[in-house]
């Protein structure tokens, strides 16, 4: 195997309760990497739905040494037709209908999948491993190079923040072809746990119920996610073997943060903070559980191997406490590049293990990191430069509130608001901001439109503008 499948690592099919660990896993993987071998040379592109066997193709295409692009299950024909023009791949794994210069396997073992019949792509890079669309992602998305490296190393980094071992027990509550809900899967197998690979979202009864049957020990979610389980009214106590909480994928409201981590110190659980990009293959930093409530607002210390420095604009770089810029990552977690064609996939790595985030931050005395936005959610109101995100904070006591850059003006988006509501959310943006109210327009929606991870869908937002 190539290091990440732990010999003790198990999946087990919530929806049939079918264990595969061990052996069995091992050569199961194999037999399908094997499989693969016989493919034409180049790199695999998969529909990754929450299933057993999509967890497999990709465990095989890691061993077989084939880069593999994840993609949403949810990728209609026409998108689907699109990336396959664009970078040209081997195999498609997927419940499309043929499409031009493919025809279907041939082996049943691995399912339904189709091989190019076409022109072959440049054969990609020997370090590549895996290719995950950046977050958000709409048009025509960029794909992010990880290397094999990149995906062990960050595995290993966050079962050792974490204290994943073998006892425990962790749920798929996150896509799978979404960095973070990858990396659920990938540190616990690293580490020899059981992966739950349960399809039901987290606000059915059907998850908690498997949540309970398979005693699942870890639980990760993002912003949004949590926002719904204080609604549900979520309690640990219901839950005994639940005892650790994971959060990233976004800024958390520290009154949720706070409110989460008294839930599990209650019942002697975790709740961690976490800040990551899925161009460093998945987290860079984590908060100790223990040092929440006491670094409330911080997203932690990087992961091993990692460092983190802040550039103020002026060019340097700096770990001075109190000093606000771009948040500069180094470590092995690094991608290697974009990858926007075939061509791009033969390239090495192109970033030497610096990632600049794009992200705004500051560092305290003991190097904890504090987000405080992101350097392109900048808008302008009467010539005035206003951060987008510090205003969606200031607002946070109304609910979710989403802040874009209209022609000429603020645009906020509150969810569910009445109009005693909006004149309250609009008096209280253009105080803080010491501006006239006229430069803010303040409506309502039944629900902020969201990416597929979770996250509030900026470009849909600004469209409608």
């Amino acid at each position: 195997m190539n290091g990440l499948l732990h010999p003790d690592a198990r999946l087990v099919d919530a929806a049939s309760g079918v264990p595969l660990g061990g052996v069995d896993l091992q050569e199961r993987v194999a037999e399908l990497a094997a499989v693969l071998d016989r493919e034409p040379p180049g790199m695999v592109l998969a529909a990754m739905p929450t299933t057993v066997t999509a967890v497999l193709r990709f465990l095989a295409a890691l061993d077989a040494g084939r880069p593999i692009a994840l993609v949403d299950p949810r990728t209609d024909g026409e998108r689907l037709a699109e990336l396959t023009d664009r970078f040209r791949p081997a195999v498609l794994f997927g419940d499309a209908a043929p499409l031009p210069g493919y025809r279907a396997g041939p082996d049943l073992r691995l399912g339904g999948y189709q091989r190019r019949t076409g022109e072959a792509g440049p054969a990609p890079h020997p370090d590549l491993a895996l290719l995950l669309t950046t977050s958000g992602s709409t048009g025509s998305p960029k794909l992010v190079r990880l290397s094999q490296a990149a995906v062990l190393t960050n595995a290993a980094a966050i079962s050792a923040a974490l204290g994943i071992d073998g006892a425990e027990v962790a749920s798929t509550s996150l896509p799978l072809h979404y960095t973070f809900g990858l990396s659920v899967l990938t540190s616990h197998l690293y580490a020899g746990a059981t992966v739950v690979v349960e399809e039901n979202a987290l606000t059915t009864r059907n998850f908690w119920s498997s949540l309970d049957r398979y005693h699942v020990t870890s639980l990760a979610a993002v912003p949004y996610q949590y926002e719904m389980l204080r609604r549900l009214r979520f309690d640990p106590v219901r839950h005994p073997r639940l005892r650790t909480l994971t959060q990233a994928g976004g800024r958390l409201n520290p009154d949720l943060v706070e409110d989460f981590h008294r839930r599990m110190a209650a019942v002697g659980g975790r709740f961690f903070v976490m800040y990551g990009q899925t161009e460093a293959t998945a987290r860079m930093t984590v908060l100790p559980a223990d040092r929440l409530p006491a670094k409330l607002g911080s997203v932690g210390v990087p992961v091993r191997g990692g460092a983190i420095t802040v550039n103020p604009g002026d060019g340097s770089e700096t770990t001075e406490p109190g000093r606000t810029g771009e948040i500069v990552y180094r470590g092995a977690n690094v991608m290697m590049g974009y990858a926007e064609t075939a061509a791009d996939l033969a390239r090495g790595d192109d970033l030497g293990g610096v990632l600049r985030t794009g992200d705004l931050g500051r560092l305290d005395d003991e190097g904890f990191l504090y987000l405080t936005g992101r350097i392109k959610r900048i808008a302008k109101i009467f010539g005035v430069r206003v951060n987008l995100d510090d205003v969606e904070r200031s607002l946070a006591q109304h609910g979710p509130v989403a802040a874009v850059a209209g022609p000429d003006r603020l645009v906020l988006v509150a969810e569910g608001a009445d109009d005693d509501r909006l004149a309250r959310i609009r008096a209280e943006a253009a105080a803080g901001l010491g501006t006239h109210s006229s430069g803010i327009l303040v409506r309502s929606v039944a629900a902020l439109p969201l990416t597929a991870t979770g996250k509030p869908d900026y470009r849909a937002l600004e469209d409608q503008c």
